[in-house]
This record gives C-alpha cells, sequence and structure tokens, in this order.
C-alpha cells in the first residue's frame, strides 16, 4: 500500500513537472474572484482558462486551484518614478566600494555620485562622508489594450487572421460585430494584441483546416488522414489547448481537405490593363473536319450532329471568338492560332513537331486528358502554361491550369455547408446500389445518420425506387437534410415526389408536433437531376442545394447572352460560356500580370458570365482553380448560396 502511495505521489510530481514545463502556472482562488477578472489579471481569455478548467464554468469555489497558461499578449510596461525624499549620512568604513554602500542602500552608484560630486574626480576613501539620497519609488505600470487595431491586407480572409492571431473565426467575429461577410483590403479591424513574435504567418505549401464542431483527433484522422501526432507537431497549440470548434489548424498540403473558401477579394481585371503588347494564343479542339461531308449544308449539318466533339468544338470555339471580339474593344491585341487534334495523339505530336511553341504565351486546350498531358509535358522545358478547359483528374505539371474544380471539392464544398448548420436536426442519405460507396463515405462525416437504399427485385437487382414508408420513417420532427445520392432519373423523380409531399407536412393525429422541415442536397449533380422526370416545382419546395463548378443565367437582359444571339441567332450553352469565360479570364490576367503564374497572386479571384477562377498551387506541381458555387433552386430558378 505505501509503494502505492509513493508510486501515486511520484506520478502527481511528474505531472506538476509536466505543467510547469508547458508554460503554465497555478492559481489559488479567493473569494469573490471571477474567471473575467483572473484573465484580465494574467493576459489571457476567459476561454483559455476554461479549456484547462473545465470546472470553473460551475462558478469558482475558494481555494481551488487553477491552471492559467502562460500569456503570449503583450505584458504592460512597467516603469519606476523615484521621488527624493531626504538624506542618509555614511562615514566610509575601511574596504567599502561604491558598489557594496549601492546595495547597502539600494541605490545606484550614479545617484550617489550624483549628490556626491567630488567622486567625479576623485575615488572612494576611508573616513569620507557621503549624502546617500533617499527614494520614495512608485511602479507605474501602462495601461495594455486588450485589443490592437489591424489593417487587412491582400488576399486576406477571416480564417487568415484568425490563423494569424491565435482564435476562431468566431472569436475575430466577436471582436468585430460590423465586420461583415467579406472583408476588404485595408479595412480596420479588432484582433489580439499579442506579442508580434507570436503571430503566425500562412504558408502556402501547407492546406489549412476549420475545425467542426464536435471534433475529435479521430474524426480529424478518419477526414483528413493525419495523426495527432502530426497535428500536434504542426500547431504546437494544440497541446494546451486541445481542439475547439472553430480553431484553424495548419495540415500536409490537400486539394480537398483545406479550407476552400477565404472570401477573396473579387478583382475587375478589365480596369488593370497594363500591357498592350500582342499576346499569342494557341487553341487546340478536336474539331475532326477531315470525318466532315461538306459537299452541302445539310450533310455538313449531319456531320456536326452526328460527332459530339465537333458540336462540343464549335461551342467552344464560339465562346473564344467573342471574347476576343470583346478583348479587342478593350485594346488587347492577340494572335490567336486554331489547331484541330482530330482527338488522335498522332496529330497532337505532329502539331508539336511542325509549329513553333517556345514563343506561345499560352495554349488552351487538348480537351482529352491523354493528348493534354502529351502537351503539357512537351511545352514544361519552356514555361508555357497549357490551360485544361474540361479536365479535373489531370496530371498537374508545373505549366499546368486546371480550370475546372475537381469532383471531391464539390463533395467538401457541399458536405462543409451541411455541417455549418446549426440547426440540423437529422441526417437522411437515399442512395441507390451503384453509390453505396458515397453513402458509406457521408455516414463516416455524419455518424448519425440514416442510410436508406433503393428497393431491389427478387434477382438482387436495383430497382431504382423508394416507398413512401422507406422515406418517413427516416425523417424526424425539425429540420432535416436529405442528401439523394444517384444517376438515376426515375430514382429521383419518385424520391422529390414524395419529399416534397413530406415537407412541412402537418401531422393530424399530432397538430401540435414540430413539422418536419426538409431540405435536399446531393454531392454529385448530374444530367439527371435535369431530366424530363424531375418536377422542377419538387426540387424549388425542397430547396434542392448543390455545388458547381458554374453557376447558371437565366436573365435574358445578360450582355453576353445579347451579343451571343445578335452574332449566331441562338442562346449560348455552357460551353459557349465557358469558352468565353475562360478565354477573357486567361488572357487579362496576362495583360494584368507579370505572366500568368504570378496573376495566381495578383488575381486571386476573378468572375465572368457563369464561372469564377481561383488558382492555387499543388506543392510539387501546377495550378488548380478551388472557386465553387454553391447553388439552389428557389422558385423554379437556380440561385447563388450566399453564407
Amino acid at each position: 500500500m505505501n509503494r502505492f502511495f509513493l508510486h501515486l505521489v511520484v506520478s502527481l510530481c511528474l505531472g506538476i513537472a509536466s505543467v510547469n514545463a508547458q508554460n503554465y502556472s497555478t492559481h489559488q482562488v479567493k473569494k469573490g474572484e471571477t474567471v473575467e477578472a483572473l484573465a484580465k489579471r494574467y493576459y489571457v481569455t476567459p476561454f483559455d482558462i476554461y479549456s484547462l478548467n473545465p470546472d470553473a464554468k460551475k462558478g469558482l469555489k475558494p481555494n481551488t486551484i487553477l491552471i492559467i497558461p502562460v500569456s503570449k499578449a503583450k505584458k504592460p510596461k512597467v516603469t519606476e518614478v523615484k521621488e527624493l525624499q531626504g538624506f542618509k549620512k555614511h562615514k566610509v568604513k575601511r574596504k567599502e566600494t561604491l558598489y557594496s554602500i549601492s546595495k547597502l542602500y539600494n541605490v545606484d552608484i550614479e545617484d550617489i555620485k550624483k549628490h556626491n560630486t567630488f567622486l567625479y574626480a576623485n575615488n572612494l576613501r576611508k573616513g569620507d562622508k557621503l549624502q546617500i539620497p533617499v527614494f520614495k519609488i512608485t511602479k507605474v505600470e501602462a495601461a495594455v489594450v486588450e485589443n490592437q487595431t489591424y489593417i487587412v491586407k491582400p488576399k486576406e480572409g477571416k480564417w487568415r487572421i484568425a490563423y494569424k492571431f491565435g482564435i476562431t473565426v468566431a472569436e475575430l467575429e466577436a471582436l468585430n460585430p460590423n465586420i461583415g461577410e467579406t472583408l476588404k483590403e485595408g479595412q480596420q479591424i479588432n484582433v489580439p494584441n499579442i506579442a508580434e513574435a507570436e503571430e503566425k504567418e500562412v504558408d502556402e505549401k501547407y492546406s489549412y483546416y476549420k475545425v467542426l464542431p464536435k471534433e475529435g483527433f479521430y474524426r480529424l484522422k478518419l477526414k483528413l488522414g493525419v495523426e495527432q501526432e502530426t497535428l500536434e507537431t504542426l500547431n504546437p497549440e494544440l497541446a494546451e489547448s486541445g481542439l475547439k470548434a472553430g480553431m484553424i489548424l495548419k495540415i500536409p498540403f490537400s486539394e480537398t481537405n483545406g479550407i476552400l473558401s477565404e472570401n477573396l477579394t473579387l478583382v475587375d481585371l478589365t480596369r488593370s490593363i497594363n500591357d498592350y503588347n500582342t499576346k499569342h494564343i494557341a487553341l487546340m479542339l478536336p474539331f475532326r473536319l477531315n470525318r466532315v461531308e461538306f459537299d452541302s449544308i445539310a450533310e455538313t449539318k449531319k456531320s456536326i450532329e452526328n460527332d459530339p466533339y465537333l458540336d462540343a468544338s464549335l461551342d467552344f470555339y464560339s465562346g473564344v471568338l467573342m471574347a476576343v471580339d470583346s478583348l479587342k474593344k478593350l485594346g488587347v491585341s492577340l494572335k490567336l492560332d486554331v489547331y484541330d487534334t482530330k482527338r488522335q495523339t498522332t496529330a497532337v505530336s505532329r502539331i508539336l513537331v511542325d509549329n513553333d511553341f517556345e514563343n506561345v504565351d499560352v495554349v488552351i486546350g487538348p480537351l482529352t486528358s491523354t493528348n493534354f498531358d502529351i502537351v503539357a509535358k512537351a511545352l514544361k522545358p519552356y514555361n508555357v502554361p497549357v490551360i485544361s478547359p474540361i479536365g479535373t483528374n489531370l496530371k498537374l505539371h508545373d505549366n499546368v491550369f486546371q480550370t475546372r474544380p475537381s469532383d471531391a471539392m464539390l463533395k467538401t464544398r457541399i458536405v462543409n455547408y451541411v455541417k455549418s448548420d446549426s440547426l440540423l436536426k437529422n441526417i437522411v442519405i437515399l442512395a441507390d446500389s451503384k453509390n453505396m460507396q458515397t453513402a458509406n463515405a457521408l455516414k463516416r462525416e455524419f455518424n448519425a445518420a440514416t442510410i436508406v437504399y433503393s428497393r431491389k427485385n427478387k434477382e438482387g437487382k436495383d430497382e431504382y425506387f423508394l416507398t413512401r414508408d422507406d422515406i418517413e420513417e427516416a425523417l424526424k420532427p425539425g429540420k432535416n437534410v436529405v442528401f439523394l445520392e444517384t444517376q438515376n432519373e426515375s430514382f429521383i423523380s419518385g424520391a422529390t415526389s414524395i419529399l416534397a409531399a413530406l415537407n412541412m407536412r402537418v401531422n393530424p393525429e399530432e397538430p401540435t408536433t414540430e413539422k418536419v422541415e426538409i431540405k435536399l442536397v446531393t454531392t454529385g449533380f448530374n444530367a439527371a437531376f435535369e431530366g424530363d422526370e424531375v418536377n422542377n416545382m419538387h426540387l424549388s419546395k425542397l430547396q434542392f442545394t448543390f455545388a458547381t463548378s458554374s453557376k447558371s443565367i437565366s436573365d435574358d437582359d445578360n450582355a453576353f447572352v445579347k451579343s451571343y444571339r445578335k452574332a449566331y441567332n441562338i442562346s449560348p450553352d455552357k460551353r459557349v460560356i465557358k469558352g468565353f469565360d475562360l478565354t477573357m479570364d486567361i488572357v487579362l490576367r496576362l495583360v494584368t500580370s507579370q505572366d500568368l503564374f504570378l496573376s495566381a497572386n495578383d488575381a486571386p479571384l476573378t468572375a465572368y458570365v457563369e464561372n469564377k477562377f481561383a488558382y492555387k498551387k499543388k506543392l510539387f506541381g501546377g495550378y488548380y482553380n478551388d472557386a465553387v458555387y454553391l447553388v439552389k433552386y428557389d422558385n423554379l430558378k437556380i440561385v447563388e448560396v450566399t453564407q
């Protein structure tokens, strides 16, 4: 038993030593003291004290011992004010020195000399009679301001500043009640008054992650694939504070797990043109003109209708031409070379051999990933940027720009949107057998979620339907978010019809019970959601929300739509608009920055008719666009969701 107590005492001592080693102190609570008062006294926040002393939330009891972290805040400057009160007489004894006398009376040597001026010319001798000044010393502590003013720099969003000053985004917003949704360059805001050496800078070699409510190290390991030890190494403050919702963590570089939305300032590049030298653009598309019958208009039309690559290429090309015309009106001079890749690797290789691309400013295309990779590799030694209009799983060479956000980014965007809903009560996942992997991944994100799979026939094949009871049993009173994961139009039609009927329905048997409110979302928006069988009224009633790389325009008064109709007598589709938006962005970046690579920093976010662009560089590789729209069906229109 004695050995047990000895072991316990040693452990306790080691624990205290560990606390001291981690820059903590202790405080014994006195009667009447509050956490707020102690936080001010030790220059920490109440949250810092609560995080180390959870029981303090119930109130402070006298004689309780609190663990107090050593503050990172600027300490008050203490100055001493000396007021002369009189003198003491002192007769110098043998072996006494000015140093020993100054220590005896606790005065400075200079103060002794000042009042015994003969000492400036003579050494101290035995028998000298001295006047020792007597001071009244008052310590004056300069007031320390808890917060300081900070000027927002270019590209800085809320999370960057929160990370820099070691607080959460919510705490930053609490310091600035009128901060607004988006920060502007030059805006003045309040931040903690910490020492400059304690400020942290965002390192672009890493990604950054905002901790969500109830996320612990185990959840982060599953989600980010990062061990607790790695997180604590990259974020030393975790050893002191632990994880807390809203804090910003530095994590190993990731295209999908980082903070995707930074509240970047939208830049209008048309107002910053400074280079009017001719820019040389090469466009590579699979027209496959060798397959087109030109004998008659009817045959030509038939060739276009029967060849999806030619159809897509012509749409995109017409958008490029509209952009070229718009850029010329802005005074930008362009040389545009157009190449037919024929969707053949041999044709692409021949184009590269027969033409000089060393001095081309930028290449747009090819469309297919194999041909695109051939061009990117060939032009990498010349540092010529190669732009992918549609690819999402490309090999990002140093000279590659992937303009379409990856599917993983879209999924992450909608999952984080759902997680940010503080009023959410229930998650339901409706999926078919082809989307079991997606459903299971969502279940890992939302542990309490209910998965409902579509019904199967006797042979075990998916019949792509659910009954009303299947869905109703999974719903709960209050707010429900339903993920619908499928590429089957009939499944979408049936499920949305049932959900729309159940949404906000009053139970006649229990009229006082809270209504079932349903919001429909998906991590994989696809053509089936736009099929003829799907009722848009149902989607609107369910506020159907999804992430997308481009928003839809329904405004017939849009200037680009009007111009395109005037030129071609038809309305532009998404491929046309992508050709226009991409070309406008690439060329405007060229004529407003030193080169396209630097423009990723100079112009953090740009937007045009339907597409927006915010490029980030992969740690070892090229650039990818992480600008994602969050949209929803509302009154039969697709509108952008503002958060």
